[in-house]
């Protein structure tokens, strides 16, 4: 493993022990620990492994490929095999999810304006766009790009369909809904 992966892997333990004391001390008033973007990040246990919120959405040189599997079929992911998600309450080139929805929904960021293209991405629906915190998050036909932190390993699909907004990215920039 990389110097680099194990200080992003030790910033994320970090940082969930801190909302987990963050959560603790303000309590949740209806009982409950839901989020309207999937699983609430504050409830998450801090020992857990590895996931696409701690290396992959570091800024830095992105490129995007495609996977398939039986259940979804074709659909983008990152360089890392990371599946990647659009969100269908964002509008084109302008990214919605922020705070608790950006820990449970990482961004895929990116230092430079170059994305690489691999598989069957059209490098013609490849952008960026500048986030609320000056951050440049990779598009794919205007639809800015996100990760799920329940996927935990490449090729892992547990974003998908997630309260029927959140989905898979098909090739041809539409969301993928195929879920067979």
């Amino acid at each position: 493993m990389t110097r680099w992966i194990r200080h992003q892997r030790a910033c994320a333990v970090a940082a969930a022990a801190f909302a987990l004391l963050g959560a603790a001390a303000c309590g949740d008033s209806d009982g409950g620990s839901s989020s309207p973007y999937g699983t609430d990040p504050t409830t998450a246990d801090a020992s857990e492994s590895a996931s696409p919120s701690e290396a992959p959405t570091a800024a830095g040189a992105a490129s995007l490929a495609t996977a398939t599997d039986d259940d979804h079929g074709e659909f983008l992911v990152d360089n890392d095999g990371f599946a990647l998600y659009l969100f269908t309450e964002d509008t084109p080139n302008t990214p919605s999810c922020y705070d608790t929805c950006a820990t449970a929904w990482p961004p895929l960021l990116t230092d430079t304006p170059d994305v690489a293209a691999g598989g069957a991405v059209d490098a013609s629906l490849i952008g960026t766009v500048e986030r609320t915190d000056g951050t440049v998050q990779v598009t794919y036909n205007g639809w800015p790009l996100y990760y799920y932190t329940e996927d935990d390993e490449p090729g892992e699909t547990e974003g998908q369909g997630v309260q029927n907004i959140w989905y898979l990215v098909a090739p041809n920039g539409d969301a993928n809904t195929t879920d067979n």
